[in-house]
């Protein structure tokens, strides 16, 4: 029983707020975005703290490979991405960044530069990076505002410390639902969460976003100062700049406990399962319950019950009192299950289950996005995972089909033209994840079983293009910017338009790019 409880709390969890994702690199880049013809310079930390050092704050820290610092500033969710990273600069002040990136430095030098947060990007994209990585371990203040309506959150602020200090104070906010992920990775993306079905993607909360744009100078952005990069950074954001720091809106903190109820169940009832979750996720006005904040499930194997039969392993999360939340969940009380178990739990506990998920590996991973569940297309990945487990044991221990059901009402009362994010009319989001041993020779049997999974979601909506959400885009050959950033001409058209304004040699094009390296 122990066994089963670990896998309920380990998929409840599993993989939230996940940043980033990289599409096929065009095979034209326009003029306005090639890079500087210089050759980049051979980094090094002594070189760096001689003539960079000088310019910046009392605290900065600039080490290289040789610092015991060097792990864990460098360390990545996805093994699989690794951007040569030659020197770690750690801002101590927020205006450190401008001075790392202005044009007499790293401009001038022809040193490319990536931020770093939390390291959950997974976008093979970046493995195209070398050079200094500007690391916001240390921006990580949390300043509540006069009124109680908004909070400054720095740069290298994460989900579990936001969540934990604006709790303390009756305050919350919409993250990702994973303590570990940091916050405005996910906000450049979207932001996905429990709280979106009151207040939208963690990117609606946003009315400000100091910015440190790619030759170094310092804007602050909102509805009117460069309203048209406000729209951009809201969807798009990690092509245009460093963010420092936002002004995110803060609400009260509501219901004083979350109510959590898991099922675990056989194959026999996946048709039966996926239909209920269809009509619950329509049940309220066409949208699912706004207090239902999220429905985490993965398809796995769990060698409890069956080393050669993935089993259905489901929890649903609620804002609220436990007799309040049952009654919604009745549908699937009604459904037998292996085991099933509830409890209520505080919003910072219930952030805290997955941290179990936050430890790396190499991952294979692909992803998508559906208006609805396809029963059929889910008996079909059912019986797809079962024959690649059976042929690839050591894979089958760790893969899953993952399914994130959110309350959407907060999300879709949002004007889609409003920002860059393009996909406000879809429900639900899936993601095949699966670590590859390290040594095995599985790496492309992984990616084939990931390519695999994902086809057979996307023939489940036949009369609809695949859809790919930012945050879990992946960098797989067979992802186009289209499935990313949206169909409509437009929106390609105008990301290309503010690039060429606000970043014309495209020294953001490391994750998920608009435009990737020539």
């Amino acid at each position: 029983m122990v066994a089963l409880l670990s896998l309920v709390l380990y998929s409840l969890g599993l993989l939230q707020a996940l940043v980033a994702g990289s599409p096929v690199p065009h095979a034209v880049v326009p003029h306005y975005f090639q890079t500087n013809p210089i050759t980049p310079r051979n980094l090094t930390a002594a070189t760096l703290q001689n003539e960079l050092g000088p310019l910046l704050s009392i605290g900065t820290l600039i080490f290289g490979p040789d610092s015991p610092d060097w792990a864990n500033a460098t360390d990545r969710w996805n093994k699989y991405t690794v951007p040569d990273i030659q020197v770690v600069v750690v801002p101590a002040e927020e205006s450190d960044i401008s001075k790392i990136a202005q044009v007499k430095y790293c401009n001038q030098n022809s040193i490319e530069f990536l931020a770093r947060n939390r390291g959950h990007g997974l976008s093979t994209s970046l493995n195209s990076f070398k050079g200094l990585e500007i690391n916001l371990d240390s921006l990580g203040a949390i300043t509540i505002q006069e009124g109680g309506e908004t909070a400054i959150l720095q740069g290298g602020t994460y989900a579990g410390e936001v969540i934990e200090t604006l709790y303390a104070q009756g305050y919350v906010t919409p993250t990702g639902s994973t303590a570990c992920v940091g916050v405005l990775g996910p906000t450049l993306g979207g932001g996905h969460g429990r709280y979106e079905g009151l207040y939208g993607l963690i990117l609606d909360t946003i009315v400000h976003f100091n910015v440190v744009l790619a030759d170094g100078s310092e804007v602050g952005v909102n509805e009117t100062s460069h309203e048209d990069l406000f729209w951009a950074l809201k969807g798009a954001g990690h092509n245009f700049g460093i963010v420092t720091s936002v002004v995110k809106k803060i609400y009260p903190k509501g219901a004083d406990t979350w109510h959590t109820h898991a099922y675990i169940w056989a194959q026999d009832k996946l048709e039966t399962v996926f239909e209920a979750l269809n009509e619950f996720h329509t049940s309220d006005n066409g949208t699912t319950p706004p207090l239902m904040g999220a429905s985490y499930g993965a398809i796995i194997i769990n060698s409890s019950i069956s080393e050669t039969e993935a089993i259905l392993s489901f929890g649903f999360n609620y804002a609220g009192p436990a007799e309040d939340a049952e009654k919604l969940l009745a549908p699937f009380n009604a459904i037998e299950a292996i085991w099933e178990g509830a409890d209520d739990v505080t919003y910072p506990e219930l952030s805290g289950i997955s941290q179990d998920t936050c430890a790396g590996a190499q991952y294979a991973l692909s992803s998508t996005m559906t208006l609805k569940y396809n029963a059929t297309a889910q008996r079909l990945l059912y019986n797809h995972f079962n024959e690649k487990a059976a042929l690839y044991p050591e894979l089958a221990v760790t893969a899953l089909l993952w399914h994130e059901g959110y309350a959407t009402a907060g999300l879709q009362a949002v004007d889609p033209y409003s920002t860059a994010y393009a996909h406000r009319e879809e429900n639900h989001l899936m993601l095949f994840d699966v670590a590859v041993p390290v040594g095995s020779n599985l790496s492309e049997a992984a990616t084939i079983w990931a390519k695999e999974a994902q086809e057979i979601w996307n023939a489940g909506q036949p009369d609809r293009q695949p859809a790919i959400y930012v945050n879990y885009a992946s960098g797989n050959e067979w992802e186009t910017l289209e499935s990313i950033y949206g169909y409509e001409e437009w929106r390609l058209k105008k990301l290309r338009h503010l690039k060429a304004k606000y970043d014309p040699h495209n020294r953001f094009r490391y994750y998920v790019p608009i435009i990737a390296h020539n």
